[in-house]
C-alpha cells in the first residue's frame, strides 16, 4: 500500500514534495513518503514503496561514502517518538533519524554527462553554468565531471548559477570545498555505479553544517533516482535522450495527455504506476546488490 502521507501526532512537521520532516528537538525525523512529482507538481497518485527506496539507498551510500555525513539511524525502532505499532510498521524503511544541520543554499550539482538543462545550456552557450565545454558535443555524450551549482526553490525550478555566484554568496573556501567533495563523491559513487552496470550520468547533492558542531555534512537523499540520473551502460548510446531509472514513465505519459503543467495533474494509470515502481526498485537492487525488502 502506498504511503502519501503521515501525520505524528504532537510534533511540528514541514512538509516537502516528497519528505515530511519532523523536528525532534536536537534531532530530526525525515520520512520518505510515497508522493511522486513531475513538471513542479506533486502528483495525485503516489508510486507504492518509492520512499523506501530514496531511504534505504541513501543509507546505503551513506556507508560506503564515508563522508561525514547527518544520518543518525535509519531504523525507525531508534527513533524517540511514541506511536502504535500499526504506524510504526508503516514508517519502517522510510524513516531516517538525522542531526540537525544548516543547510548550504546551493544544489551542489556534478555532471559527467551532457543531459537535461545542461545539454540545453551547452546547445545554447558552448558551456555549463559558465563551465565552458568542447565544441561538438552530442547529447548525452561523456564529459569530464563539472560542478555546476544551482540554486534551491522551495516552488517552481531551482535555477543554474555559476560557480562564481555561489563563492560570491557562501565565500570562496565553503564554495571551494563545496566543490571539492561533491567532484570526489560523483567520482567515487560513479565508479562503483559502473561496477553495477549502470552509468551515473549526474547528481545533486546536499551539504549542510552541523548545528552543533559546525561540521560540514552530507545531508538529505543521496544517490537515489529522485536526485540523480542512471543510465544502463548496455543501453547507452550518446547522440540522443538515454532510457533513465527515475520518473520516466511518469514524465512521458504527462506528455501525452495534454494536461497543461498550469492546473492540477492528472492521476496516474495503474500500469504507469507499475512500471514507475519497477524501475526505482529495480535501480535499487542493482546499486545495493541486493534484494529490495518489501518486493
Amino acid at each position: 500500500m502506498a504511503l502519501s502521507e503521515t501525520n505524528l501526532e504532537g510534533l511540528p512537521v514541514r512538509r516537502g514534495k516528497v519528505r515530511d520532516v519532523y523536528d525532534l528537538g536536537d534531532r530530526l525525523l525525515l520520512v520518505a513518503t510515497d508522493r511522486i512529482s513531475a513538471f513542479d507538481w506533486v502528483l495525485p497518485t503516489p508510486i507504492p514503496d518509492k520512499g523506501r527506496v530514496l531511504t534505504t539507498l541513501s543509507a546505503h551510500w551513506f556507508e560506503r561514502l564515508g563522508v561525514p555525513n547527518h544520518l543518525i539511524s535509519a531504523e525507525i525502532d531508534d527513533a524517540p517518538i511514541d506511536v502504535s505499532d500499526e504506524v510504526r510498521e508503516g514508517l519502517r524503511g522510510r524513516s531516517m533519524l538525522v542531526r540537525k544541520a544548516r543547510v548550504a543554499p546551493f544544489e551542489c550539482v556534478v555532471r559527467g554527462y551532457l543531459s537535461g538543462s545542461g545539454w540545453k545550456e551547452y546547445k545554447a552557450t558552448g558551456a555549463v553554468c559558465g563551465v565552458e565545454l568542447p565544441p561538438g558535443l552530442v547529447e548525452s555524450d561523456r564529459i569530464e565531471p563539472i560542478f555546476t551549482p544551482a540554486t534551491k526553490a522551495e516552488t517552481g525550478h531551482d535555477e543554474n548559477v555559476s560557480f562564481e555566484v555561489m563563492a560570491r554568496a557562501l565565500g570562496a573556501d565553503v564554495a571551494e570545498t563545496l566543490r571539492g567533495l561533491s567532484l570526489e563523491v560523483y567520482r567515487k559513487a560513479a565508479d562503483e555505479a559502473r561496477t553495477k552496470g549502470l552509468i551515473l550520468a549526474d547528481t545533486k547533492f546536499e551539504w549542510g553544517f552541523d548545528e552543533r558542531s559546525g561540521e560540514l555534512l552530507l545531508i538529505d537523499e543521496v544517490l537515489t533516482p529522485d536526485s540523480s540520473r542512471y543510465w544502463s551502460i548496455e543501453t547507452y548510446q550518446p547522440g540522443g535522450p538515454q532510457p533513465s531509472f527515475d520518473k520516466q514513465f511518469v514524465r512521458d505519459w504527462l506528455e501525452t495527455t495534454g494536461w497543461d503543467k498550469a492546473s492540477p495533474p492528472p492521476a496516474l494509470p495503474d500500469d504507469v504506476v507499475a512500471k514507475t515502481r519497477s524501475k526505482y526498485i529495480e535501480a535499487y537492487e542493482l546499486l545495493a546488490g541486493r534484494a529490495f525488502p518489501w518486493k
